[in-house]
């Protein structure tokens, strides 16, 4: 009956068990070997010997490490920023009645807009051309080429683009976290008169702590693989703009005009995944304490 059982187990694990092998495991084994593969030639389909030269070139590449600086500053600013606004806009969702649902709509509205009309959008409020300002040079009345001048100007309209785009999914989820903390221990909490910074830290943070970790490493995750709101702002020529990102160079090196590269795009991945594996590893061990999984 057991034997059973478990071949009736495994038979419905069979197609997650074949979708993973097939588009997961078998294309990481892919870019494995092309990885170490140097100097290998598409057409023919042969490479010059076995060893690290892809990661040597990778790592050696002005361009790569332009792309490695551009992903961090974008991880290190947006992550952060858009979870804790994310998190100030739900809590104030959750503390008012009147026009709740509306105010939830309009929040939500970024998450289903396409990326590159927001990136026209944006365009209008910062782009500076022969016959406008930008919205935002003519409010505030300057006159700062946002888009193409200064690269901490490019850089603070990207992580503006992708807060902006990020914050509605993390509303969302955040709103619904909230609405599951038990009203007891609130009603418990203003009995016992405890402030509401007080509350705020020992009942709903502690509460919400497993969404706010789930947010946090996800958000890691889509920031470390950011490219569409760079071309969306920058155009398709990033390294031009500067404002490359290491997907972006994992592109360039397969379908640029100077592309073909399959070993250095592989490397490149591969150095990829290393980075986001490393700081999910840090984030799950760090929070192993802070998390309150009830």
């Amino acid at each position: 009956m057991k034997k059973k059982n478990n071949l009736k187990a495994w038979l419905y694990l069979l197609p997650a068990i074949l979708f993973l092998g097939v588009f997961m495991i078998y294309p990481l084994i892919d870019v494995c070997i092309y990885s170490v593969e140097e100097n290998y030639a598409s057409i023919a389909r042969t490479y010059t010997g076995i060893g690290l030269g892809n990661f040597r070139d990778v790592l050696s590449d002005r361009l790569f490490i332009q792309a490695l600086k551009n992903t961090f500053i974008l991880v290190a600013i947006t992550v952060p920023v858009s979870t804790g606004l994310s998190l100030l806009i739900a809590l104030g969702l959750s503390s008012i009645k009147a026009l709740k649902k509306a105010f939830q709509t309009i929040y939500f509205l970024p998450y289903v807009t396409n990326t590159l009309a927001v990136g026209l959008v944006f365009m209008i409020l910062f782009d500076k051309t022969e016959y406008t300002k930008g919205l935002v040079n003519l409010l505030l009345r300057t006159d700062i080429d946002f888009i193409d001048g200064e690269y901490w100007m490019k850089m603070m309209v990207t992580c503006l683009y992708t807060v902006w785009i990020v914050m509605p999914f993390k509303i969302l989820i955040l709103t619904s976290a909230l609405a599951s903390v038990n009203s007891e221990y609130y009603k418990a909490a203003k009995v016992d008169g405890a402030s509401s910074a007080r509350i705020f830290r020992k009942i709903t943070l502690p509460m919400i702590s497993p969404t706010v970790f789930y947010l946090i490493i996800t958000g890691f995750i889509g920031a470390f693989k950011a490219y569409s709101d760079e071309v969306a702002l920058f155009g398709t020529n990033l390294n031009a703009a500067g404002m490359n990102t290491i997907v972006g160079y994992v592109y360039d090196m397969l379908y640029s005009d100077t592309g073909g590269r399959y070993g250095n795009a592989a490397a490149a991945a591969l150095i990829l995944f290393a980075i986001v594996f490393t700081i999910t590893y840090i984030n799950l061990k760090f929070s192993r304490n802070k998390v309150q999984y009830m």
